[in-house]
Order: structure tokens, then sequence, then C-alpha cells
């Protein structure tokens, strides 16, 4: 796989584009949920849904006292947090939601597009759910989320989280993806559908140790990235796309921030952690290692990434908020 192909593939994969690359994915429509199918499969009693600018939002807000927002990555569902909220919900509110068109989420119009970006988005679901101020917590893309959510609206984010988020528009010339992965790929972007055997490989090659991932974990990632194509699909996602607006956007931020970092990511390796850290220039920052987890903390060892989260939070008490 040439390195165009490959870098062309893999921000497809990281904003969670659904579009195929060539005309052949209507081969695959009959292997597509759709989005009721997926409501029926995977809804439970503790979802709910709001309207947030137009686009049906799924979320969850479960218990008492500071409130979390957490913000899960592209390509993934408010199910990344489904090991770690509970870890949390004895001391805190937890507040998870599906990225549109994401998860149980509905589609984005392009009204919607016009009309808002992904911190507005999270800013009107806090006003939906009557939070003023939150901890924010974000994995991969999702802590880019956060991030632009503590720089457009200061007064919401105390305390910011971000875990093995990019710092700059991601490259991939130190990644050497193994042979069945990159035949994988190649299958991805010819057709536009992603496949069992695409998921399984990708869930491994990006975790520190792929026994750690669940098969529940992995049908749901696969059933959710089959879902029929829907317009916008990268239009609520974080990005760092626009390298300046990304930097002058983190120089902004002034709510302490604490990064949690897989050090086994194959992309964004443990000196993106110090990059990102040093973008995050007017606030204090804290990074946290774990040395054995790959680009999915939150899905490799949900524990023990809720214990740093709570450990922080008791721990810190940032100037100028209470």
């Amino acid at each position: 796989m040439n390195r165009k192909l490959c870098l062309t593939t893999l921000l497809l994969m990281l904003a969670g584009a659904s579009a195929p690359l060539s005309g052949l994915a209507d081969q695959f429509a009959d292997q597509r949920l759709t989005l009721d199918e997926l409501r029926q499969k995977y809804g439970d009693p503790d979802g709910r849904i709001a309207e947030i600018g137009g686009v049906e939002v799924y979320y969850k807000d479960q218990g008492e006292g500071p409130a979390i927002l957490m913000i899960h990555g592209s390509r993934s569902s408010l199910r990344t947090w489904d090991r770690v909220a509970p870890e949390l919900l004895d001391r805190y509110r937890v507040v998870r939601y599906d990225l549109p068109p994401n998860g149980l989420s509905g589609p984005v119009s392009d009204e919607a597009v016009d009309r808002m970006e992904p911190a507005d988005l999270a800013a009107g679901l806090l006003d939906h759910v009557g939070l003023e101020q939150v901890t924010c917590v974000g994995v991969s893309s999702g802590g880019t989320t956060c991030m632009y959510l503590a720089a457009t609206y200061p007064d919401r984010v105390n305390r910011l989280i971000m875990s093995n988020s990019p710092s700059d528009p991601v490259t991939t010339d130190h990644v050497n993806h193994p042979p069945a992965f990159k035949a994988a790929l190649e299958e991805f972007v010819e057709t536009g559908f992603e496949s069992e055997n695409f998921i399984n490989l990708f869930l491994d090659f990006y975790s520190g140790d792929p026994r750690r991932i669940s098969e529940q974990t992995r049908r749901e990632y696969y059933d959710f990235n089959r879902r029929v194509k829907e317009p916008n699909p990268i239009a609520m996602i974080g990005l760092v796309a626009d390298h300046e607006k990304t930097r002058k956007a983190m120089a902004s931020v002034r709510a302490p921030a604490l990064l949690i970092w897989g050090g086994r990511d194959a992309l964004l390796i443990p000196a993106s952690a110090g990059t990102l850290a040093r973008y995050l220039e007017n606030t204090q920052v804290s990074t946290v290692f774990m040395p054995d987890v790959g680009h999915y903390p939150p899905l490799e060892s949900p524990v023990r990434f809720a214990q740093i989260v709570a450990a922080y939070l008791e721990a810190a008490t940032p100037a100028g908020f209470d």
C-alpha cells in the first residue's frame, strides 16, 4: 500500500466516514443496518433522545454529583464508556452521547452543519440536561471535541481530560501496518464497507493487547459501522485538519488539563502527548501514561482509566472554579 492510499484510508477511519471511495458500496446494501434497526437492537431504558439544533442526539445521563461529559472518538459510540462510567457513578454524574450520525443518534442535515459545530452540539446537550459546567473527558477525536468545547465555551469546562487525541493533522509515515491489515484497508478503500474482518484487524492493530477487546465490543463496532450511509458523516467530529485553527483553540484553553496516554498507540506515539501538552500552552497540563495500552484506553483498561480520572478529579482544584 502506498503512503497516499494509507493516509487517505486512515483519515477516513479517524473521521468516521462511511462513504466509499468508489461506487461499489451498494453491493453490501443487504448487510447494512438502518438507524431503526440499530435502535431496536441496542437501545436501552437508560437511553434518551434530545433534539439539538435539529439533530437527534442519543445520550445517557446517570448518577449524581459533580458532572462529567464523556465524548467518544470517531467510528465509535457512547458504548466506549460502558465499563468506565459505572466506576464513577457512585461519586459523579456522567453524561455521554453518540456523536451524530454515529451510534443511535440521527443524521446530520446540511442545515445543521451550517448551524453548529461539534462544540455547539456538546454545549446544546449540556443546556438540555441542565448542566452549567462539566469536566470533559474525550478519547481520540472525542478529546479534540472536548478541547474545542473548552476553547469555545470556557465557562462550561472546569477540567479537560484528553486521551490519545491528535494535536496536528495525522500523518502515517511512522505506521507499519501488518500485511493482513494492509489488505483489509485496501478492500475498505475499494468498497467502502467495513467487514467483520476489517473491524477485528483494526481493533487488533490499535490495541496494546487485542485480547482486551471483548467480542461484544467487536460486534458493536461492526454493527455501528455498517449503518446505512448518512450525509455529513464527519460534520460533528472534532478534527485537527485546520492546523492554524486548532493551534489557536488549544492556546486559548484555560481549564486545567490531564492527558491519559496509551503508550502502545501505533498512530499517536507517546511523543504526541508532549506535543499536545506544548500546544495547551496557557494552562496547567498533567500527563499519565498507560504503557501497555493502545489508542483506546477506555476500551482496553476501563477500570484503570476510571481510577486515573477519579484520582485527578479528587486531587485537582482548578484556579477560578469552586
